[in-house]
């Protein structure tokens, strides 16, 4: 049988996507509409905000994240993920409490950058996954080089992020900025981009963006359902 994977969810629109992605994808491991069992617990993306805005309290983001693990390991997950970087910088608090194993969704990424065999990559989220050490910490062991935007274009693209993307929000103008951003990556010599944020795929995939897309949402919920069948 297949493991439940249980979801620790934060933002709706990039957990939702993840989700969807299990969902559709599970067939191909499983058989016709099938896939893996799923839970998912969410506490408000209002809660981690103020963890946020609160001075990067991180032990109180580690708590909430715990807070919903304990829920998953009682409806029957067998693992967790989470569709979210950011809060991704709170996980080694989380997996030294945790009743039940991860994946980290940076780790993933990187496993999938290394494979492809990119050596330079943008990393696009909200600014505090972009001037965070959730993707150094992974990428630096691999010998694979990251830059991240200037301060400015980081304040704009958080502000997109939680003013639009975190409420399903798609404007072309914003889609025209984020072009903006990875053609500079393509000029630095980045050879793909990072989509950061679970929502940023909404926005723009392979299709769309001026450099291959490694998108950090879907490549977390592959990675969830190959664990789940191994």
């Amino acid at each position: 049988m297949a493991k439940h994977i249980g979801i620790v969810a934060c933002s709706s629109e990039g957990a939702a996507l993840c989700y969807r992605t299990i969902c559709r994808e599970g067939e191909k491991y499983m058989g016709r509409l099938d896939h893996p069992e799923v839970t998912m617990h969410t506490h408000s993306l209002g809660k981690y905000e103020k963890c946020f805005y609160g001075g990067a309290n991180w032990k109180g983001v580690a708590k909430l994240m715990l807070s919903s693990t304990d829920k998953l390991l009682r409806a029957g997950a067998d693992f967790v993920i989470c569709p979210d970087n950011t809060i991704h910088q709170a996980f080694i608090m989380v997996i030294e409490n945790s009743p039940l194993p991860w994946l980290h969704i940076a780790e993933e990424v990187a496993k999938e950058a290394e494979s492809r065999g990119f050596k330079k990559l943008g990393i696009l989220g909200t600014k505090y996954l972009m001037e965070g050490p959730v993707y150094p910490e992974k990428l630096v062991p691999r010998g694979i080089e990251f830059m991240v935007p200037e301060k400015e274009d980081r304040e704009k693209i958080n502000q997109i992020i939680f003013d639009e993307l975190v409420k399903g929000i798609l404007k072309n103008e914003s889609w025209r900025y984020f072009v903006k951003i990875i053609e500079n990556f393509k000029e630095n010599e980045c050879d793909a981009v990072v989509l950061g944020c679970t929502e940023i795929p909404l926005l723009i995939d392979d299709t769309t963006s001026p450099l291959p897309t490694l998108d950090s949402t879907r490549i977390l919920a592959r990675a969830a359902l190959k664990k789940a069948v191994e």
